[in-house]
């Protein structure tokens, strides 16, 4: 009896920290600016942008920085504009790509052209 009760406890234990893992995923997403990027791939307009300026946000995600950029957006057939993306996870492998004056794919909100998102799906 007392292993079925042993085994049951497990269970439940590994169903609560399945939650919280999945709970914990969702929170960095969103802290990490993760969930915006891929809501933005799958909504989002393709486009072109000018990385004018980057920071650090002083977060880390397994070694990988989450960093902010200045950007001008040059969407088709539209002038370019100045846009904000606060939260990107980038690898720490692609930290030269992300420098001023670099040009990079981006995603548009369509009904918000002031919400982009890095496209790291685009073909470079």
């Amino acid at each position: 009896m007392a292993n079925r009760k042993t085994i049951r406890h497990l269970d439940g234990l590994a169903a609560a920290l399945l939650a919280v893992s999945l709970v914990a995923c969702g929170l960095i997403d969103n802290w990490s600016g993760v969930s915006d990027a891929k809501e933005l791939q799958q909504t989002g307009l393709p486009a072109r942008a000018t990385i004018l300026e980057i920071w650090d946000t002083g977060m880390t995600i397994n070694n990988d920085p989450v960093i902010g950029l200045r950007i001008e957006v040059t969407p088709d057939g539209r002038p370019p504009y100045i846009a904000t993306i606060t939260k990107a996870l980038i690898s720490r492998l692609d930290v030269p790509q992300f420098q001023p004056e670099r040009v990079i794919p981006v995603r548009v909100d369509p009904t918000d052209p002031q919400r982009v998102a890095i496209d790291f799906y685009a073909d470079k």
